[in-house]
């Protein structure tokens, strides 16, 4: 059962209640990620995430480990284009202790100079890490591609120039901007007791009280198609082939992830089927839905062999320009179960339930229960998802991104 509540600073709380658990799911989340920053600051929301966890008044880094560790649970963060989150997971009997830990690391975190110098070393080999990562790396090189190197073009980690260049007054400046009680949002869900969690947060992060700035207003970025090559010797050559998508409260999101589903989500998908089983030309190949506040991209990843990557994308585009004249009622009748199927089997989890009240609340301020959802799914006809089709699958506009061992004029031929 769902609940929403405003602690009394404002900050609204989202709760879902579930039977049969014994954990317990809570995050703080906080409306700004790497689309927020400029080329000078990029990085900075994900730096910041990263120092939240290196020591408070009351807890040394070590602290923090040691106490979550003894209680059985996982603390973590993670950052994305447009929101950072803390979280806390663990059984029932601790959700006390969690809850402590978890504001006191967003409330009182030290920000030492010592500590920032150590993580500005860290955070240069992660950056290095994903470099050499080609398959997670090729979707910054492709955002980058299709964004600019602004707002959602810019990569979360951010670059090593930036990275090593924060300081102390740079996160301090972050925090002041955007951690506020108008951009933090509260989600829990699991064995909870709602006047409990309500207690325990509003004693905490109910308690701050912090100056609005002006509200940003989010330019939309302009989606850029072409073909761009970055050659570099690795064993495969890795690609995303994409078009402009959808923002996250659109009225065609529905018919949108039938679409993904039956192109590219699964393994009875179009792609997977054709150009990984019937020709054999790839090991991983996937299509998949990105939105955003105002914007989305539709796109596809796949990595293969030097000698046959060429005709991976000839192949993905085909399948592209094709699919209105041959989609089938069956195909979006199919795509529906995997769908309902899938949401069904995510909500067995309290941190996926957590996290998926919170982005409800984020983009659309309400709540759709999964029997909405479903309802949703089912009302989609074939008729929607030609509309898609024809409203993004333009055959004149694709992005491509390509990274390996590659060149420019070996896609020269492809249209």
């Amino acid at each position: 059962m769902y609940r929403k509540e405003y602690l009394q600073n404002g900050i609204p709380m989202v709760m879902e209640q579930v039977a049969g658990v014994r954990s317990v799911a809570a995050g703080i989340w906080v409306k700004v990620g790497g689309r927020y920053e400029n080329p000078l600051s990029n990085g900075l929301s994900h730096f910041l995430e990263h120092m939240f966890f290196k020591g408070t008044k009351r807890r040394s880094q070590k602290d923090i480990a040691i106490e979550i560790d003894s209680l059985g649970g996982d603390i973590n963060a993670f950052t994305s284009r447009e929101n950072t989150t803390f979280y806390v997971k663990l059984l029932r009997d601790y959700i006390n202790e969690g809850v402590d830990i978890l504001s006191d690391i967003f409330l009182n975190s030290l920000l030492n100079e010592q500590d920032i110098a150590k993580e500005q070393e860290i955070i240069t080999e992660e950056i290095s890490m994903l470099e050499d990562t080609p398959d997670d790396y090729i979707h910054d090189l492709f955002y980058q591609d299709i964004w600019g190197m602004d707002s959602l073009g810019l990569p979360i980690l951010g670059s090593v120039e930036n990275v090593t260049s924060f300081t102390r007054n740079n996160l301090l400046s972050h925090i002041g901007q955007y951690y506020n009680t108008q951009n933090t949002i509260v989600s829990c869900c699991g064995n909870i007791d709602y006047e409990e969690m309500y207690r325990m947060f509003n004693s905490t992060l109910g308690q701050i009280q912090t100056k609005q700035p002006t509200a940003e207003t989010l330019k939309r970025p302009l989606f850029n198609y072409g073909t761009h090559v970055y050659e570099k010797d690795h064993a495969e050559v890795h690609m995303c082939i994409g078009t402009e998508g959808i923002k996250q409260d659109s009225v065609q999101r529905y018919p949108f992830l039938l679409l993904n589903t039956v192109f590219g989500s699964g393994i009875s998908s179009r792609l997977f089927q054709e150009i990984r089983e019937n020709r054999g030309l790839v090991y991983t190949i996937y299509s998949y839905l990105s939105s955003y506040h105002d914007t989305g991209v539709f796109g596809v990843y796949a990595a293969s062999s030097k000698k046959k990557y060429i005709e991976v994308i000839d192949v993905v585009l085909k399948e592209m320009s094709s699919i209105k004249d041959t989609i089938t009622d069956t195909e979006v009748t199919r795509a529906k179960n995997q769908l309902k199927g899938n949401l069904l089997l995510n909500l067995e989890s309290s941190s996926s339930r957590m996290q998926n009240i919170a982005r409800q609340e984020i983009y659309y301020q309400k709540y759709y229960t999964p029997e909405e959802i479903i309802r949703g799914i089912d009302a989609v006809r074939l008729k929607d998802v030609l509309d898609t089709i024809d409203a993004f699958l333009s055959p004149n506009k694709k992005a491509i991104t390509v990274l390996g061992p590659a060149s420019e004029s070996e896609l020269a031929g492809i249209k």
